[in-house]
């Protein structure tokens, strides 16, 4: 008697990173089992602006999405969710992109998460002390969409402003691309925009600010209906984005995360029983969730809502629902390691030996620092070299985006042995300000006891044992290397219906 087996159930997870957008096809039992990435493009017309192209990141998430899919039954397909960096994008009212330079380039209408661009306008909302600024730690960031949009109406009214149609974060406008439907996902509105998920908007916070635009047409620009992270959105693909993506019309669209919450999503429930871990047996709120990527961003949840100062939130169900959550996080981690390794005279050198050794440049450095390192622990090699690593400011906790880096410790040598130390002192300096986050977290309430890293750092075994060393807590690292593309699959999973709820497909 043949049997034929049973379809395997399939979700689409699409994460737009800073610099390349991925997509992962993920089983029922949450495999990934294809994956693919692409380059995007990054302008920078001057010092600290950063601008990208929604056209050009849409065409690599279809690009990426029909990799991963090529082959597989299109009917065992059951949902899409992206994730995505907390950039701004502008569009006109036909949905149109709009320039948001004084050059005129419409095709660059997304500011960047990292662009410092709105210096001004972020100190004089931080000014007014409003009430809403108690959830992002008591001090906006210049990360954040308010100075942003603030920046706009002030430096581009004519050109940008009066023509604008809708401004979304970049999670919410791959939902729309692929849906038609302009809801906002409650993650990206609660964390970058100032809405609350028991009052919404604040007319106040807008008017005090300069906005009242925004308030006059209520909210239709920023989004006046929001869903919960993981609800389907409108009647899923359009068969446009379906023909885009290389996807069935009408399967399930989630509704989105940022990225560093879909990475939290991704591993923060994981089961690690068995392994004798602090964290075994105590509540999902012991666990801090940190996403080293270009950025570090460091997620711990609360039961109760934890004012943490210099630290955003606290945010509800941002990321875990019914779960307030707090975010600290690093402007640059991934990007400053490779600033300083790449800026240092000695870097054509170590460029030549690591692909004569067939290895990455930084698998090289750790062997290096290994073969240098003679008797004492790796960690002992910069007593002598210290860095502060706010080179792009500091988000947390002292949230002074102003601060600059500093080298201690220099010396006239230019060899390959100095490169390695001051990679290595700079790990240590960002594993030193995880310590300093995670200690401003406890003294405010939080009870922490171990770290789940996911990310492209976390790939990197020198960067996670720093950190262990430097924080004292024990390090997880997910065996599913991919965990945000992970998170945005699980929010696909959730939409199509397939699982109850998040926590279900999380767990």
């Amino acid at each position: 008697m043949h049997s034929e087996k049973a379809p395997v159930k399939y979700y689409v997870g699409i994460d737009v990173g800073s610099a390349s957008v991925r997509a992962a096809l993920v089983d029922e039992f949450g495999t990934v089992v294809a994956h693919a990435d692409q380059p995007i493009q990054i302008w920078e017309p001057q010092p600290d602006h950063y601008e990208q192209s929604s056209a050009d990141i849409w065409a690599a998430c279809c690009s990426v999405t029909k990799k991963v899919v090529c082959g597989v039954d299109a009917s065992w397909i059951r949902g899409v969710g992206f994730d995505a960096t907390c950039s701004l994008v502008v569009v006109d009212k036909q949905f149109q992109p709009l320039a948001v330079n004084c050059e005129g380039q419409n095709y660059r209408n997304v500011i960047m998460w990292m662009d410092h661009r709105a210096v001004s306008q972020v100190e004089r909302i931080n000014a007014t002390q409003h009430r809403v600024l108690s959830y992002v730690g008591g001090v906006m960031s210049v990360e954040m969409q308010p100075p942003k949009l603030l920046w706009i109406k002030e430096n581009l009214h004519e050109s940008c402003w009066d023509k604008a149609g809708y401004f979304f974060d970049l999670p919410d406008f791959l939902s729309w691309k692929a849906t038609g439907v302009t809801a906002r996902s409650l993650c990206t509105v609660v964390c970058k925009w100032t809405y609350t998920s028991d009052g919404g908007w604040d007319d106040s916070f807008w008017k005090m600010i300069g906005l009242e635009d925004l308030v006059k047409d209520k909210y239709e620009r920023i989004g006046n209906h929001v869903l919960s992270p993981g609800e389907p959105v409108g009647k899923g693909l359009t068969p446009e984005a379906a023909k885009d993506l290389g996807l069935p019309e009408g399967i399930a669209v989630a509704a989105s995360l940022i990225d560093a919450h879909a990475g939290g999503l991704g591993v923060i429930g994981a089961d690690v029983k068995g392994y004798n871990l602090p964290c075994e047996n105590q509540p999902i709120t012991s666990r801090v969730a940190m996403i080293c990527g270009t950025s570090s961003c460091h997620m711990g949840v609360s039961e109760t809502p934890i004012f943490v100062p210099g630290v955003w939130g606290p945010y509800f169900s941002a990321m875990v629902p019914g779960l307030w959550l707090n975010e600290g996080g690093q402007s640059a981690t991934g990007k400053l390691i490779d600033h300083v390794v790449r800026g240092h005279v000695a870097f054509p050198e170590l460029q030549s030996r690591a692909a004569t050794s067939a290895h990455s440049i930084y698998t090289y450095l750790n062997s290096h620092l290994d073969v240098i390192k003679k008797s004492l622990p790796v960690g002992f090699l910069t007593v002598d070299l210290h860095v502060w690593p706010d080179f792009h400011g500091n988000r947390s906790p002292l949230t002074d985006l102003t601060l600059k880096g500093m080298v201690v410790g220099l010396t006239l040598s230019r060899g390959l042995d100095e490169l390695a130390l001051i990679y290595l002192a700079t790990i240590q300096a960002i594993a030193l300000g995880t310590r300093h986050i995670l200690e401003t977290m406890q003294a405010a309430g939080h009870h922490i006891n171990t770290l789940f890293l996911c990310g492209g750092l976390s790939k990197n075994p020198l960067f996670v044992q720093m950190h262990a060393d430097i924080t004292g807590k024990p390090v997880v690292l997910s065996k599913e290397v991919e965990s945000v593309l992970l998170g945005a699959a699980i929010l696909g999973a959730c939409a199509s219906g397939d699982f109850a709820s998040i926590q279900v497909c999380s767990a």
